[in-house]
């Protein structure tokens, strides 16, 4: 029996989707005092960049998190029809399914394979996937392991600005209340910086988390029905050669045990067939002796010659 979870993916797009609604909820009751850390007295430009740069990327990783999600979810339905199909003994179990799928690529290669009399390697199909794979979610990784470091390179900038405020501060006393004014905004842009990261990235790394899971997920489910159902039936192995040579003659031995049942068959056939010819015959004899008496008797009621002789 094919055990496989087809709304993995579909799962994880739903907690995404509540984590969403939670996130904008918090940030409406806390607006007020979001408004004031990042926006309200901001003597320059640097918070805006930076923590935009974050959000930006941010919600870039995002989306492409979910469009991964999406796809695989498309990709854990197809290999739950598939492998439907399979237990069907439908001749075609990929027809009804899009050409890009995951395993139908699988499937007409090991078709491909097979049709070729080639020796099919299950372990450098599931590496060669892998490595293809791999490639699908480059961009999310490297969003998730810069994202902390935008934070970092926050704190870094806006310490400078801070610091270019004190040394203002010590070197005269002419601009002593605007460099101090600097020196707060310093500060506050690298705390607002780093509490963006901090937030972005536990968000963003857990969804990325669930991103590879379903990759896993779904990779594991193409493998499970190579060597479930595609293996068993195309692969050009000696086992499997060994393992058709017995079912072909488990198969003879359940044709001679029917050409046995109908030969015994046959035979009760005969048999009743010979009692029941034998049983007409007692029944027919005594009417022959009838017609025989009915025909003298006319034969000498009318006078008749016997023209028997």
């Amino acid at each position: 029996m094919f055990d496989f979870e087809k709304n993995f993916s579909r799962g994880v797009l739903i907690q995404l989707a509540i984590v969403a609604l939670l996130v904008a909820a918090l940030v409406a009751a806390s607006l007020e005092f979001l408004t004031d850390i990042y926006l309200v007295q901001q003597l320059t430009r640097t918070g805006y960049l930076i923590n935009g740069g974050i959000l930006a990327l941010f919600l870039l990783g995002l989306a492409r998190i979910i469009a991964g999600l999406t796809r695989y979810m498309r990709e854990e339905h197809a290999i739950q029809q598939f492998a439907a199909e399979q237990e069907a003994e439908v001749p075609d179990p990929a027809a009804g399914l899009p050409p890009r799928r995951l395993v139908v690529q699988r499937y007409d290669t090991v078709l491909k394979l097979s049709r070729q009399s080639a020796p099919i390697n299950h372990a450098a199909l599931a590496s060669a996937l892998v490595a293809r794979e791999s490639t699908t979610i480059s961009l999310p990784k490297f969003i998730n392991n810069i994202l902390i470091l935008t934070g970092v390179f926050g704190t870094i900038v806006s310490l400078s600005i801070a610091l270019v405020g004190a040394s203002n501060v010590i070197g005269g006393p002419s601009q002593e209340l605007g460099d101090m004014g600097l020196v707060i905004h310093g500060m506050s842009t690298a705390l607002s910086t780093t509490i963006t990261a901090i937030v972005a990235y536990l968000l963003y790394g857990y969804f990325y988390l669930k991103l590879t899971d379903a990759q896993t997920h779904v990779l594991s489910g193409v493998e499970q029905v190579t060597s479930m159902y595609l293996l068993p039936r195309y692969a050009n192995t000696p086992d499997n050669l060994v393992h058709h040579v017995a079912g072909l003659v488990e198969k003879l031995q359940e044709v001679a045990e029917g050409m046995r049942s109908v030969q015994f068959d046959y035979a009760e056939s005969g048999s009743q067939l010979h009692s029941l010819l034998a049983s007409l015959n007692l029944r027919v004899k005594p009417v022959s002796e009838d017609l025989k008496n009915i025909k003298h008797t006319l034969r000498e009621g009318f006078r008749l010659r016997d023209t028997s002789d």
